[in-house]
């Protein structure tokens, strides 16, 4: 905490409360009545109008018939540094805050940013332990409004969805979603559901009512479970709760992040702000960077002496790959180990020479886990890996936020702090809200990423430009960029499963490296194919994976995105677009006094036919600079610039 400002008090019990940002554009009105309910407004108009919030336990039903008995008010201004810096090295957290004590043992709290808007019950039930039957979030928009839906099949998921542009009243109870949904206001306005501190408790999902509204639903809590081969645990009966949990809790902060421009989507931090503070004492060995990957490019390396695959030589070479561009780690993908059974080794693997070769070239080693064989093998498959110096796990394959795999999410985080592991979740989206809580919770999957390309076209340019102003309103996301083959336009494009291409062009996956966050970023092509290229890796190699500072350039959601980050004294820059060419200018004002070199990466002229194709340039240029770029279809542009000397 650098500075802070902090004013509170009392305010007499009564039935209506208002509430600003402090800047004053956001407001909410909250009146009690038969219920709580509340409206939200900005610059005066109605966003959300007569929203209802609830929570039904095993003894009593909160927010039914309330009765304050005290209301409190404070202001907060003080500034954060993240312990990992995801987008900033400062954050400021600015709010006012109404907390409204209730005679029956809970509050409710209230706050505006200006940001956004959240907020969360406190409880302190005489009983010990409660089951929660249901907790209503009711979000009635005032408008005939669209939403980025990421509609889901069911509570089993990876999360990994498109996001369906959609009328709200089109959206049936039956159809399902994942967070976050961006609601439309069509006016400029668009409003990003989230939650953020969720602990002992199932995550937040979403469903539609056939107007103009959104309603919360909660996967229920499991009783029998049956596991299909070691990783799809799915329920076969649930209860008629969705948690049992402890009387006197907080409950989780229910978020709706409000952006007049689409930029302001991806410099949103309420849900990291709102996540309790760190739960990890000693950070000093958390270590953000990047991972040479081997599942997407399927070990397909070539101008070697040895045959590749799941072996101990393979992965040398990953590692002789690593240590040539300053790579902090090189992951294991499946089948290092027999599927069911961690504690045994693929009979071509020696985990310890592995292990030693990389520490002589300073390259770290990180395991790929199933987590249901994880939990059945939990304390002997940790001292193993503590024992063989393994630097973090990515764990796989959840598919699920009820309440029990909730804590197996921080019960990992713990465990693996304890170790001075990291970890990355991928097969769930919900870890995504606790970066800040566990910051050796590095970065989540929980998006539809390149590995899609081996079996579709999923994760085409337009889906790539949405996801910056969706899904990272969440936190980061491992996209797994870097695809070296690269399709060009949509027609040239073949899913190939072991010889996989990116759709779009080759700087439209260096431009990911800019735009999307995630601490630890993966490098997912072949090493032969980066190796072959050294002038891509004079970008990828440097390219740092988390930033002191981020300015979003242009912006349009669905269309086009460009971002200048800081790390240090240099700056880098990505631009993407979608299907669409484009030409886009960029305004160099941000810099500071003084003379820079730009290297820049720009779509060949081709590009559109060749994926691959682009041009390198490199020039001076200073804060008055103004430089016009153009973008294939599917195209982008990334660039490197950094003081003269």
């Amino acid at each position: 905490m650098v500075s802070s400002f902090f004013v509170a008090g009392h305010a007499l019990a009564q039935s209506n409360y208002s509430l600003h940002s402090p800047d004053q554009r956001i407001e909410v009105r909250i009146r009690l009545a038969d219920r709580i309910r509340y409206d939200v407004l900005l610059n005066g108009i109605r966003l959300l109008q007569d929203s209802t919030l609830s929570v039904k336990t095993s003894s009593t039903t909160l927010g039914f018939n309330p009765r304050v008995k005290d209301a409190k008010q404070r202001s907060v201004d003080q500034w954060i540094e993240p312990v990992i810096r995801q987008k900033f090295a400062k954050l400021r957290e600015n709010y006012h805050e109404v907390r409204l004590e209730m005679e029956d043992n809970y509050a409710v709290v209230f706050r505006a940013y200006n940001e956004g808007v959240a907020y969360h019950l406190e409880t302190a039930l005489p009983q010990p332990q409660e089951k929660i039957y249901s907790e209503e979030v009711s979000l009635n928009f005032a408008g005939d409004y669209h939403v980025y839906y990421p509609k889901e099949d069911s509570f089993f998921s990876h999360n990994e969805r498109e996001f369906l542009y959609l009328p709200l009243k089109d959206i049936a109870p039956n159809s399902i979603a994942s967070l976050p949904a961006v609601v439309d206001t069509k006016d400029g306005a668009k409003i990003a559901i989230g939650e953020s501190d969720v602990d002992d408790y199932p995550g937040l999902w979403l469903r539609g009512n056939s107007n103009n509204s959104l309603s919360g639903t909660f996967p229920p809590y499991p009783l029998k479970e049956q596991l299909n081969r070691d990783r799809d645990l799915k329920i076969t009966q649930t209860a008629d709760y969705i948690a049992v949990t402890k009387g006197t809790r907080t409950f989780p902060w229910r978020i709706l992040g409000i952006a007049e421009r689409d930029s302001d989507l991806i410099t949103n931090q309420m849900v990291y702000l709102l996540a309790k503070s760190s739960q990890v004492q000693d950070t000093s060995w958390i270590k953000p960077g990047k991972v040479a990957w081997e599942w997407y490019n399927a070990n397909n390396i070539y101008g070697v002496n040895f045959k590749s695959g799941i072996n101990t030589q393979t992965y040398k070479y990953y590692i002789d790959f690593a240590s040539k561009y300053g790579i902090e780690y090189v992951i294991l993908d499946a089948g290092w180990y027999k599927l069911g059974n961690l504690l045994e080794v693929s009979p071509d693997l020696n985990i310890e020479e592995l292990v030693a070769y990389g520490r002589q070239k300073h390259v770290g080693i990180i395991l790929w886990v199933v987590w249901k064989t994880l939990d059945d093998q939990f304390e002997p498959a940790f001292n193993q890996f503590e024992k063989w110096d393994i630097k973090g796990l990515k764990v796989d394959y959840m598919q699920r936020d009820d309440q029990p795999v909730i804590n197996f999410y921080h019960k990992v985080c713990r465990e693996a702090a304890k170790r001075k592991m990291l970890i990355d979740f991928h097969g769930a989206i919900r870890p995504a809200t606790m970066t800040r809580t566990w910051p050796n919770l590095i970065t989540t999957e929980g998006v539809r990423g390149l590995e899609q390309t081996k079996w579709s076209k999923y994760a085409n340019p337009k889906h790539n430009v949405t996801i910056p102003f969706t899904r990272m309103f969440l936190g980061p996301m491992d996209y797994t960029p870097g695809a070296m083959v690269n399709s060009g336009s949509e027609k040239n494009f073949a899913a190939i499963y072991e010889r996989p291409m990116s759709l779009g062009t080759r700087c439209h996956q260096l431009a990911m490296y800019v735009v999307y966050e995630s601490p630890l970023q993966m490098l997912a092509d072949s090493p032969s194919h980066y190796l072959r290229e050294p002038e891509v890796m004079e970008f990828l190699g440097p390219v740092p994976t988390v930033w002191d500072e981020t300015k979003v350039l242009a912006a349009k959601m669905g269309e086009y995105v460009v971002i200048a980050r800081r790390h240090g004294r240099d700056w880098y820059v990505g631009a993407m677009t979608d299907w669409t060419a484009r030409e886009l200018e960029i305004d160099f004002s941000f810099l500071s006094s003084g003379s820079y070199e730009i290297e820049s990466y720009e779509d060949g002229v081709n590009a559109n036919r060749l994926g691959s194709d682009y041009t390198k340039t490199r020039k001076q240029l200073d804060k008055n600079a103004k430089l016009r770029i153009k973008l294939a279809e599917g195209g982008g542009w990334a660039a490197r610039i950094h003081p003269k000397l």
